[in-house]
């Protein structure tokens, strides 16, 4: 028998804010706030997405603003981060980095300023709660002018020391050149951030390189598209580049037909470190250890393979020493331990 997936320690590293939502939660602060939820949102099944073409990509942003838009007060804040520590929690997880844009949430907080503290006030609180360490990435959004994109590397740096550990870069990235944002994520490195922008998913591995050359990343978000260039490989694996892989949202927004079919032997297989990420569950459907289950079940990984999977997250995460030394030895010891007997004490 297997062992149990829930119950190997593991840190998650791509995990964005409104996506991290449950359903059940959306469908109270919608209804807490007079928003209508299309049927896409409320059916219980995760929505049919295809976002390789520009109208599917627009159907998923809308679908995500509209979720985003029943996020309206601290209380609303403080939920959802206590929320997705717990389901982290789980599923094994003992350091989560979320994702945030506070541009996108600022209209109805106050500004940036107060945003950022809010969020950073809840991932302390959750933290506190649930045992599991946080952080937050401040991201960007490569859709908006690149000068916006500086304003928020300058936010995110003076909260370097509240729990903000990087700066992404998020949204479409077929649109934009990373090069237009080499300032804002120099300001970021500059203060100490980790650069960690999206590439390589619904653009192929020319996205990766422009991470790497022009934006300077020590991780990606996705990257699997990567697998397409063996010298590009090559390169990360030397460089020691942690892609943050989303096996379920690769396959629900077309990227790949099946989760077969995405690369994640073709990376392990090269050296690229990798991190599993669930990217947005609300929209996906399923949750972080659900991605070790693809792993596993599609591609024919071992336990001591998925410890080494879960090993790497770890050391990719810019957690504490102590949280990553425990997280270290808790993984030895799922490893260790007689199948029959890690399969028995599932936290999920």
């Amino acid at each position: 028998m297997a062992r149990e997936v829930r119950r190997l320690p593991k840190a998650h590293l791509h995990l964005h804010f409104t996506g991290s939502m449950r359903p059940s939660t959306l469908l109270e602060l919608a209804d807490k706030h007079g928003v209508h939820l299309p049927e896409a949102l409320t059916s219980g099944e995760p929505p049919k997405l295809r976002a390789t073409d520009e109208r599917g990509w627009f159907r998923f942003q809308r679908l995500y603003d509209i979720a985003r838009s029943c996020l309206r007060t601290p209380e609303d804040i403080q939920r959802l981060v206590r929320e997705a520590a717990e389901e982290d929690a789980a599923d094994g997880s003992g350091w989560l980095e979320i994702q945030v844009d506070p541009t996108s949430y600022a209209p109805r907080l106050g500004g940036l300023i107060p945003t950022m503290e809010i969020v950073l006030d809840a991932v302390d609180t959750a933290s506190r709660e649930t045992g599991v360490g946080m952080a937050v990435v401040v991201a960007a959004n490569r859709m908006k002018h690149p000068l916006d994109a500086r304003t928020l590397a300058r936010l995110a740096v003076r909260y370097a020391d509240r729990g903000v550990v990087g700066f992404g870069l998020s949204n479409d990235e077929r649109r934009g050149l990373a090069r237009d944002f080499d300032r804002a994520f120099a300001i970021a490195r500059d203060g100490g951030l980790l650069a960690a922008p999206h590439g390589g998913e619904l653009a192929g591995p020319s996205s990766v390189r422009d991470c790497l050359d022009d934006l300077h990343a020590g991780r990606i978000g996705h990257g699997v598209r990567a697998a397409e260039d063996p010298r590009l490989l090559r390169r990360l694996a030397d460089k020691g580049v942690t892609c943050e892989v989303c096996p379920a949202s690769n396959v629900a927004l077309g990227v790949y037909d099946k989760a077969e079919d995405v690369p994640l032997r073709t990376l392990y297989e090269a050296g690229v470190p990798m991190a599993l990420g669930a990217d947005d569950p609300l929209l996906f459907g399923s949750r972080l250890a659900a991605q070790y289950d693809i792993a596993r079940e599609a591609h024919a990984f071992t336990d001591a393979e998925l410890a080494d999977l879960a090993r790497q997250s770890v050391r990719a995460s810019r957690a504490p020493e102590e949280i990553r030394d425990g997280l270290l030895a808790g993984i030895a010891e799922w490893e260790a331990e007689p199948a029959d007997a890690a399969a028995g004490g599932s936290t999920g």
